[in-house]
């Protein structure tokens, strides 16, 4: 019998209660400080648009390229530009606003692989937890631009039309770029989520496809030529609740 046959087999040390709860409180305080840190940080960049895509989108690609041209719009039209501060379509935000009039900011991810921060940042923040990024993403943005994107990108977009949609969050205009890309994803809300009586056709109403970053543009000046860009009290009484 080799000496590999003697060893018992390997047993993980367990963990107590006690030590289980200590360490889900320390995490709950860990996402507290990441909301107070990134809300200070960031209550000057208003108003700004957040920008969401793929992190996979190469720096040769169509889609970096637009997306460097509508940040850079954006910017030099007086918003702050938010991305999640990686590369991809996030890099092509952050470098067409940093080369504009206002800040670039990136809410960074740390991920075990795909997610470095880009160079194009004039405010850069990192969180550990994905769930304050995505209301900081919300609370401060006063217009959505959707590129080209995956997984990610979905989640962000749904839980913005989410928070629209159930009042938790302020109206605001959340903008598809890519007809081509995204035309089948808005047929099928049509076709299947509107027919089987998921979601009623008025919430369509909510997202709108632009292809051209001039349009775009236009399309957040109009949503808030009769509002202004400051939430209405009611906004911030539910924005409060989020």
């Amino acid at each position: 019998m080799s000496t590999k046959d003697k060893l018992p087999p390997f047993t993980a040390p367990s963990i107590s209660a006690e030590t289980r709860v200590a360490r889900e409180s320390w995490r709950i305080l860990g996402i507290m400080s990441e909301f107070v840190e990134a809300t200070e940080r960031l209550q000057a960049i208003k108003p700004a648009v957040s920008i969401f895509g793929s992190a996979r989108t190469p720096v040769d690609h169509p889609y970096y390229a637009l997306t460097e041209r509508i940040a850079r719009l954006l910017s030099d039209s007086g918003f702050s530009v938010i991305s999640g501060g990686g590369p991809g379509i996030m890099e092509a935000a952050n470098k067409g606003a940093f080369a504009g009039k206002s800040p670039s900011v990136g809410l960074n991810i740390q991920l075990p692989h795909e997610q470095s921060g880009n160079p194009y940042q004039d405010i850069s923040q990192t969180f550990r937890h994905f769930f304050p990024r995505k209301v900081m993403f919300v609370r401060f943005a006063t217009a959505y631009v959707v590129m080209p994107g995956g997984f990610g990108t979905l989640d962000e977009t749904f839980e913005a039309l989410t928070l629209i949609q159930t009042k938790k969050g302020r109206q605001i205009p959340i903008i598809f770029v890519g007809r081509h890309f995204w035309s089948g994803l808005i047929e099928w809300f049509k076709t299947t989520l509107v027919s089987e009586k998921m979601i009623s056709p008025k919430d369509l109403d909510l997202m709108q496809i632009i292809d051209e970053p001039e349009e775009i543009v236009a399309a957040i000046f109009k949503h808030y030529e009769r509002r202004g860009f400051e939430p209405l009290p009611e906004e911030h009484e539910a924005m409060l609740n989020l």
